[in-house]
């Protein structure tokens, strides 16, 4: 299973189709005004072959020129009713299904934004990302294009079926009767469309995923050697991909050669069965032309709905995974949870496993006192950054528990706890907007004084203030770019804003360089006075400053005392510290 695969569901054919009744529902009026035009506009179709058939009978009983002019007038008005009143129900169409894409995008959005941290972390960027865009826009193309051409079609065609029904029974069951073929290669396609297109929805994720993790880890690929695997990872998924595209066009292809070797035959049948009841009286030469005319008419609509049907399956499974997120868990706890008492953290017996690796932590036990300065250090893979992850209710522990003011930390309501516990690492993003909505999002209520004291208390005023519009300065694509330190003091301007608690740290000043790093920490730390602070030391100048200091080895707390106590007892920490100490000595 490659990363990702078959971590966020798929929505099973009744979940769509209830989906896609609740957002038809939501947009009734026009659903319902489109139908209308439609029906209007098909009505009116059926005008100019019922009247061709009469100028038919008209001449054979030698009727005057003056009949079939007025006839031909008609034909005229009623080809252009017919244009004006399917260009209105294709407008109508079109804002229905632009309205119902906005609806689309917004609940995705929703439901990702919903989605735990874990859930997208272990599901891999690559399967959103191709639901998000691929699928979307898809989606996107069905309910603005597809929709639309396929009601009017759709309408068109029963009308013409039952215009021919009523003008001659027998005519109208053998030109159906013609149809058989059809709606037996319909069938079969069907029956093996939605797989296959599930399956090249899931083929082109792992393409995005593959591409989107080697990219993000380049310096990785290249520092481990890694460039053939990757090489050869991709080029499996592109084979994988291209196989499930060759398989559904093979379906494709069979269906519409089918469809188009069939459409001949309502036709030819209808005029040989006609010819011979009219040598024996029983029908007029106008009925004939005038159905042979509703079944030629009838092989156009009936030729859009075939390729809007074979379109539909790419849709369905689009759909499908868009819709699946709904089933996808949520991050959100149950409504009216305990509030925590106060703001102090234990862990408790915690150990916790990841899905495709061994245990992490190993039977964890730490108190964080209110107001505290902790320190995380340890070597790499120690468990730190976990252990932050527990801690900011990201993930919940395999066993034991991680609570505030006794509390679980993961059961708290998001708004709750964003209020008490806020984690800031290294990956920090700056959203397309002015400098202003960047931090607006940590507190919607901030007033510009708020804004500034934020920013200079992480020390990125100075830069601000050089922004050719300050605060209201575009950044990201088409306005200013920033590079990775001033994202950084963005994320960390945007805690100070959202004020919680307590503050977990996980190399959230890795990317500024020391002296700047250092004056980061510092200003935090004099906003957050009184405030708790956990911090993941990579630079063991932070161990030095905290209160506390909590060694790391191999999933475990080792140790655990004031940064003084630690060198002295000579143990793990000492060690760490005379090796970083004897360093930033030698690089001075």
């Amino acid at each position: 299973m490659t990363a990702g695969e078959g971590l966020l569901p798929v929505a099973d054919r009744g979940r769509v189709r209830r989906a896609a009744l609740r957002l038809v529902r939501a947009d009734g009026r026009a659903f319902a005004a489109a139908l209308v035009l439609n029906a209007l506009a098909a009505g009116t179709g059926l005008v100019g072959p019922w009247l061709v058939g009469r100028i038919v009978d008209e001449v054979r009983a030698r009727h005057g020129v003056g009949t079939v002019d007025r006839l031909a007038v008609w034909i005229l008005l009623c080809a252009l009713a017919q244009v004006l009143l399917a260009r209105w129900a294709r407008l109508v169409g079109y804002r229905f299904g632009e309205r119902t894409l906005a609806r689309v995008r917004e609940e995705y959005v929703e439901r990702v934004l919903a989605l735990p941290a874990s859930t997208v972390e272990r599901a891999g960027t690559g399967d959103l990302t191709a639901r998000g865009t691929a699928d979307v826009a898809v989606v996107g193309t069905t309910l603005r294009d597809v929709g639309p051409e396929l009601l009017v079609n759709t309408v068109q065609a029963l009308f013409v079926l039952v215009a021919v029904f009523a003008l001659d029974p027998v005519l109208g069951a053998f030109g159906v009767l013609g149809l058989t073929p059809i709606w037996l290669a319909l069938r079969w396609y069907l029956r093996r469309a939605r797989d296959g297109y599930l399956a090249e929805g899931a083929a082109t994720s792992e393409v995005a995923e593959i591409v989107a993790a080697t990219a993000a880890g380049a310096r990785t690929v290249e520092a481990f050697g890694l460039r053939g695997r990757r090489i050869a990872a991709s080029r499996d998924a592109l084979e994988r991909s291209l196989r499930t595209r060759l398989y559904t066009l093979s379906l494709r292809t069979v269906f519409f050669l089918a469809v188009e070797v069939t459409y001949t035959v309502p036709v030819a049948g209808v005029l040989l069965l006609g010819g011979w009841l009219h040598q024996r009286a029983a029908i007029g030469v106008g009925a004939v032309v005038t159905a042979a005319l509703y079944l030629r008419q009838f092989t156009e609509p009936l030729d859009e709905i075939l390729m809007r049907v074979e379109q539909l399956q790419s849709s369905s499974a689009s759909f499908a995974r868009v819709e699946g997120l709904a089933q996808a868990p949520r991050g959100e706890s149950a409504a009216g949870s305990p509030v925590p008492a106060d703001d102090r953290i234990d862990v408790r017996g915690v150990r916790y496993s990841y899905e495709r690796g061994g245990e992490v932590l190993r039977g964890v036990d730490l108190t964080v006192r209110p107001g505290e300065r902790l320190a995380v250090v340890g070597p790499s893979g120690a468990g730190k950054t976990t252990l932050s992850r527990l801690l900011a209710g990201i993930d919940r522990p395999g066993s034991g528990t991680v609570t505030v003011g006794g509390v679980p930390v993961a059961e708290l309501e998001p708004e709750v706890l964003r209020r008490q516990v806020v984690l800031v690492t290294q990956e920090h993003h700056v959203f397309l907007g002015s400098v202003r909505d960047n931090l607006l999002i940590a507190e919607p209520e901030a007033t510009d004084a708020g804004l500034w004291a934020a920013l200079t208390a992480v020390g990125a005023d100075d830069w601000v203030r050089a922004l050719p519009d300050g605060l209201d300065t575009g950044l990201g694509e088409g306005g200013c770019a920033t590079d990775g330190s001033q994202a950084q003091q963005l994320a960390l301007a945007r805690v100070v804003l959202a004020d919680p608690h307590t503050v977990i740290l996980d190399e959230a000043t890795a990317l500024l360089d020391p002296a700047t790093a250092r004056h980061a920490e510092r200003a935090l730390a004099a906003v957050l006075q009184g405030r708790t602070v956990i911090a993941i030391a990579h630079r063991l100048h932070t161990a030095h400053d905290a209160d506390r200091v909590a060694v790391m080895e191999d999933g475990r707390l080792t140790e655990l005392g004031r940064h003084e106590d630690l060198v002295t007892a000579g143990g793990a920490y000492a060690a760490l510290w005379r090796t970083w100490h004897g360093d930033t000595a030698a690089g001075a």
